[in-house]
């Protein structure tokens, strides 16, 4: 049965991700001078204005408009043509005291990882396939892999006069849930006022899409389609007001699998909505690693101030090698979710989020909850418990 899947990425200089890039940039200016900073940072951005806003309690100053200022630059805008207003505060002592002190801490748990409650609420999933060696959906990797190359071209000058606004979406022909052609490219890149649409166009094929496609080589069939709307001179928070977290889909699975009510962006790792959400990518990908499912998704409840998820729940969508059950107990039994315990094994203090912040927050190879230490540990749970 044929069937298409869609995802779609953006640029650095896309207002929206310029947005998530600059919370990020701020998170990391604070864990530098106190890795116990509490950030829940927001930005937003619009012609000539970034505003940045939310709760940071952090023991050093931060030089905050700098930091604002620094991105804009490396992104390509030019930081003089925007004021930048800063809002913040520190984080609500009702807040600060569940996840300083957990609910089981407050009931006499003395127990290791007991102390740290969780910085919200909600569901967080994980998410894994057997498509691509980064056990990433395909059409994904192939969209974060072309804006990755257009902030590449667009900064090396390998392409002249294009801008740092742009987006790219892939279609994928599925059949028998594998990867069978590419059916349609999309992408759409800032341009100056006198480059001519043709020339770009073939830039943009020559130069981004025949090396991102070399491995998953396009068709002559396949429908390629660059700056369809036409013009696009006016880019960046100059057209279009940009936000922290309106990109989810593009920073998680590309709107395959499930995502929960938070953004990642300018939160530091006491948040669950990030580090959870972390945790349940890593199991995930170890599920698939391991052989027990084709796909695999991880869904991890948690309750504010309280360390223990409330439940956790594994979805093989009917590719399961071994009962979900099983895996759930297992998985239980082998990665510890309290949030001390996902901040002290994947080092969410260390970690530089800004890297985070652009092509995905799901990068092979880059970031410590992709990494395979613990499927080991997995299979023998699992053993034990089949057995």
């Amino acid at each position: 049965m044929e069937k298409y899947r869609t995802c779609e990425s953006v640029c650095k200089g896309h207002p929206d991700k310029l947005c998530d890039l600059i919370s990020d940039s701020i998170l990391d200016a604070c864990l530098r001078k106190d890795k116990s900073s509490r950030v829940a940072c927001e930005v937003l951005a619009t012609k000539g204005r970034i505003i940045v806003a939310g709760e940071i309690t952090c023991s050093k100053k931060i030089d905050i408009k700098r930091v604002v200022r620094n991105v804009l630059a490396d992104v390509g805008y030019n930081p003089r043509k925007f004021l930048v207003f800063v809002h913040v505060h520190q984080q609500s002592k009702d807040i600060a005291g569940g996840v300083d002190r957990a609910l089981e801490s407050r009931e006499g748990d003395t127990s290791w990882y007991s102390m740290l409650g969780a910085g919200d609420q909600g569901t967080v999933y994980g998410y894994a396939t057997n498509e691509t060696s980064e056990k990433l959906p395909l059409p994904l990797i192939l969209s974060h892999a072309i804006c990755e190359k257009l902030d590449k071209v667009m900064k090396s000058g390998v392409i002249k006069n294009i801008g740092p606004d742009g987006k790219a979406q892939v279609t994928v022909e599925y059949k028998d849930d594998k990867p069978k052609r590419i059916k349609t490219i999309v992408v759409s890149v800032q341009h100056g006022a006198d480059k001519d649409l043709n020339d770009l166009r073939n830039e943009i094929i020559s130069q981004v899409l025949w090396p991102v496609f070399e491995k998953y080589p396009f068709d002559d069939e396949t429908e390629i389609l660059i700056n369809p709307s036409g013009r696009f001179v006016e880019g960046g928070p100059a057209a279009d007001t940009g936000l922290t977290g309106r990109k989810i889909m593009v920073d998680t699975y590309g709107g395959i699998a499930s995502h929960g009510g938070g953004a990642f962006s300018g939160k530091d790792p006491t948040k669950v909505d990030r580090s959870g959400a972390y945790m349940a990518r890593a199991i995930a990908k170890n599920i698939i690693w391991c052989g027990y499912a084709e796909r695999c998704q991880v869904a991890i409840s948690y309750a504010i101030g309280k360390a223990d998820p409330v439940a956790v729940e594994i979805d093989t969508f009917g590719t399961g090698k071994v009962a979900e059950s099983i895996l759930c107990s297992a998985v239980q039994e082998v990665f510890n979710l309290r949030p001390a315990a996902i901040i002290e094994k994947l080092r969410l203090t260390d970690v530089i989020y800004a890297d985070t912040a652009t092509y995905g927050h799901f990068r092979y190879g880059l970031h410590s909850w992709e990494f395979l230490d613990c499927y080991k540990e997995l299979r023998e749970a699992v053993k034990r418990y089949v057995d």
